[in-house]
């Protein structure tokens, strides 16, 4: 069994406790995000008897579904692909040796608390443990926020910085960084105006996808504000999961100046095939945004069920790779602790 851990979001990094003003349109959003797994079966016309397996391996993961999000999902289908993300079954309580508490070596990569410095070049800031949404297969699951962001320690992840003239980018991951406020993350960048060498910021976001109310006018005007390229690598898994209002989105982010990318995981009955990773690319390519990388999953403790053989995903890659032109087909990566950079397999 799956030892249990500390919930994934605690509550300091919710978003309605960080700041003394009412809570925007996006966070009242974020409130109503579904918690229950009873509730989440009764809103999808769910079998019952999905219940008690939801509910124990919710309790080691806690359940969180925006309800925007939960209205993509095919009602009465318990394999949609989307559902698949999200829903807690109780495979994840199945223990494997092969599958880790921290499967790509975060915590021996960092530095100094909530800073990782594992590629030449760059740095990932852990900025909080808080997500819009709680992905079944999420490598960071077990990870021990509340001693580990940077926010916390940011004076000491600043001075390892500007102490290392070849770190041209700053990556902000957590959690999901626009989990934070505008005024978190301002104060974040401002101590970072004064290091010469930093070129692009970064952002590694799931937010625009399953919270596209997050996208603002006051986050734009964040952005507006930031003297670096800014690149904002999405994480979208399925076409379905791009509706009028992730278009919408997108668009705002976009017309300021944003370069969007995307990575996808591969999951065991969500993508795990040619057509569905075509449909994506051409969506996402619809919206003007590039495909970058289809992750191989990263082998932590409870994701089992999801995993995709290599074999089978170098078959599924080279079938796109025909289909497709080459900007729209995504490296096929994993990540290995310890490496000095992602391991392509084709």
């Amino acid at each position: 069994m799956i030892p249990r851990t500390t919930p994934y979001c605690q509550s300091d990094d919710s978003p309605l406790a960080q700041a003394d003003v009412p809570a925007t349109h996006w966070q009242t959003v974020l409130a109503s995000a579904i918690r229950e797994p009873s509730e989440l079966l009764h809103y999808l016309n769910l079998p019952q008897s999905l219940l008690n397996g939801a509910i124990a391996a919710s309790q080691s993961f806690a359940l969180r579904a925006p309800l925007g999000y939960c209205q993509r999902i095919e009602k009465g289908n318990p394999n949609d692909p989307l559902l698949r993300q999200i829903l807690p079954l109780d495979a994840e309580l199945i223990s494997d040796q092969h599958f880790k508490l921290d499967p790509v070596g975060d915590l021996a990569a960092m530095e100094v608390p909530g800073l990782l410095h594992k590629y030449h070049g760059r740095v990932l800031i852990i900025t909080t443990a808080a997500c819009a949404v709680h992905c079944r297969y999420c490598f960071r699951r077990h990870f021990p926020y509340q001693e580990n962001r940077a926010e916390q320690n940011w004076q000491k992840a600043i001075d390892y910085i500007q102490s290392h003239s070849d770190i041209h980018e700053v990556i902000l991951s957590g959690g999901d960084p626009l989990s934070l406020t505008e005024s978190r993350l301002k104060n974040l960048t401002d101590q970072l105006l004064n290091i010469p060498h930093i070129k692009t910021l970064r952002l590694h976001t799931r937010q625009p996808i399953v919270l596209p109310e997050r996208v603002n006018s006051e986050l734009l005007s964040w952005l507006d504000s930031l003297p670096w390229k800014i690149v904002m690598v999405l994480h979208c898994n399925h076409a379905n999961e791009i509706d009028s209002s992730v278009a919408s989105a997108l668009k705002k982010l976009q017309q300021h100046q944003v370069t969007l990318l995307n990575q996808s995981v591969l999951l065991a009955g969500v993508n795990d095939n040619t057509e569905t990773l075509i449909d994506l690319s051409q969506k996402l390519f619809s919206h003007h945004v590039l495909p970058y990388y289809l992750h191989m999953l990263d082998k932590v403790q409870g994701a089992k069920h999801f995993y995709v053989k290599n074999e089978k995903a170098q078959q599924i890659l080279n079938e796109v790779r025909q289909l497709l032109p080459g900007y729209l087909v995504p490296k096929l990566v994993k990540e290995q602790a310890g490496e000095k950079s992602k391991i392509t397999l084709i």
